[in-house]
């Protein structure tokens, strides 16, 4: 019974945060909550509809598939249309359920505009991986062969994996965190093809920015403890307005307010203590 309660807390300190969050938000927005989720599952699964099409293939190449030997400029330009153009060779459920999820936790948690520019990041940090590696060769370290310029990018699946690491630092769910990318390594060394590759390197990409906003974090300066302004006392409060010429000035200009309790002759303006 200990071992299921501490595995029951284990569990709520892990995702505790993560869920109470995509509660909260499903529960004051409703669907809009989840509005670039929904776009991005539908349009991955007419992208992979069309290009199942004997029309459809060649016109969503062209658009959405980026290569390492493509031009640079026009790789580029393709590179935001690829998040959405899942792989030929994978069902397509396994891609639309994995944005579904990972896509709608981080936009709970991250917001609308950081969850898209972290996947479009780490679409473009695999991108740019194949580029370098084939340039390298196999013979460097973390090198790729020149066959690999011909392969088509991972489409949305760096995104999912890269949201999925950020999501799990910035919740604090380090276990998560940590058995996704576990998984990524073990993939490649299992099977090490270009996609495990971008994998990794949008991974690298998320835990660089982690560790850049953890760097900022620590030198941000605390606020200092004398600049609070102290409580008043009771009894001894002023005017908001200040003190007039028998009691310090106000700079103002402002005729001081005046206070509740009775005050005789020249002094009105000083407090009865």
């Amino acid at each position: 019974m200990s071992r299921r309660a501490a595995l029951r807390r284990a569990a709520v300190r892990e995702w505790g945060p993560l869920a109470t969050a995509v509660r909260t938000a499903l529960a004051e927005r409703g669907a809009r909550a989840l509005a670039l989720t929904l776009t991005a599952t539908a349009l991955t699964a007419l992208v992979q509809l069309v290009q199942n099409q004997s029309w459809g293939y060649g016109p969503v190449r062209a658009l959405g598939a980026v290569r390492a030997e493509d031009p640079f400029w026009s790789a580029l330009l393709r590179t935001p249309l690829s998040l959405f153009v899942p792989a030929l060779d994978l069902p397509v459920w396994g891609a639309l359920a994995q944005i579904l999820l990972v896509f709608g936790v981080a936009e709970v948690c991250l917001g609308r505009w950081r969850t898209l520019a972290v996947a479009y990041a780490a679409t473009l940090a695999g991108t740019l991986y194949a580029r370098i590696g084939v340039a390298l060769g196999p013979e460097a370290f973390l090198g790729l062969p020149a066959s690999d310029a011909r392969v088509v990018d991972t489409g949305p699946s760096a995104a999912v994996v890269a949201l999925a690491v950020y999501v799990c630092h910035q919740r604090r769910a380090r276990f998560t965190g940590l058995l996704v990318v576990v998984a990524m390594v073990v993939e490649v060394l299992v099977k090490d093809n270009l996609a495990g590759r971008e994998h990794l390197a949008a991974i690298a990409a998320v835990l660089a920015v982690c560790g850049v906003r953890e760097w900022l974090g620590r030198r941000a300066p605390a606020p200092r403890a004398g600049r609070r302004a102290p409580a008043p006392r009771a009894g001894r409060r002023r005017s908001a307005q200040g003190l007039g010429a028998g009691g310090g000035g106000t700079r103002s200009g402002a005729p001081p307010m005046r206070s509740w309790n009775f005050r005789r002759g020249p002094a009105q303006r000083t407090s009865w203590w």
